[in-house]
């Protein structure tokens, strides 16, 4: 099985900016099986953003324009790199594979306040 590695929440306002990076190890999957999700308290599980092969990359709807995913297949890392965050941007986030298994990591927080 995949295991991932998520770090790079924090605390920011409004208009910030953060960096996530999810390192994976195991399993088969390469850069371009993971995939973002977030979830924020009491609210559904939700896919955030995907990387595919020949820098494809796939985003919902509410993030287009001010997150950019982008991975490094040597390191088997995925990378999030989050502008203009929103305070409907907080929640934890997570990698997993794509589509997900049934197995989530911690996570990390990312807290958007004012």
């Amino acid at each position: 099985q995949v295991q991932v590695v998520e770090s790079g929440g924090g605390l920011v306002q409004p208009g910030g900016s953060l960096r996530l990076s999810c390192t994976a190890s195991g399993g088969d999957a390469s850069i371009y099986g993971l995939a973002w999700y977030r979830q924020a308290p009491g609210k559904q599980r939700e896919f955030v953003a995907r990387i595919l092969i020949g820098n494809v990359r796939v985003y919902r709807e509410s993030v287009k324009g001010r997150f950019t995913v982008s991975g490094d297949n040597a390191k088997n890392t995925v990378y999030l790199q989050m502008d203009n965050l929103k305070e409907e941007d907080t929640a934890v986030y997570y990698c997993n594979t794509f589509p997900s298994g049934p197995d989530w990591g911690q996570g990390t927080q990312v807290t958007v306040s004012s």
